[in-house]
């Protein structure tokens, strides 16, 4: 239980940050695209789109997935921070 008051310890204020920042690889970057598409564009589509790409570009995980020869579309992508893991940007092309 917690309690409020004069005899609560105070959390601690320091954060851990890994030496590669908090996605430092293509696998964590993959899984939060993902978790970040499937409510936008539906989980239906977003596991049609498999195989996943992740490539490292000046700090940013672009993540992309992929669209099957002779389907008509676009591909979900995303940029994602390595340092913090902030999305900085989500689309899907048409």
């Amino acid at each position: 239980m917690l309690r409020s008051g004069p005899q609560t310890e105070k959390r601690s204020e320091v954060s851990l940050k890994p030496e590669h920042g908090y996605v430092p690889d293509v696998p964590t970057a993959v899984k939060i695209a993902v978790a970040v598409w499937k409510p936008i564009y539906g989980e239906v589509k977003i596991a049609s789109e498999k195989p996943y790409r992740a490539v490292l570009q000046d700090g940013v995980w672009v993540v992309d997935s992929s669209l099957r020869a002779g389907l008509v579309g676009g591909a979900a992508i995303a940029e994602i921070a390595q340092d913090d893991g902030r999305i900085r940007r989500v689309s899907h092309g048409k």
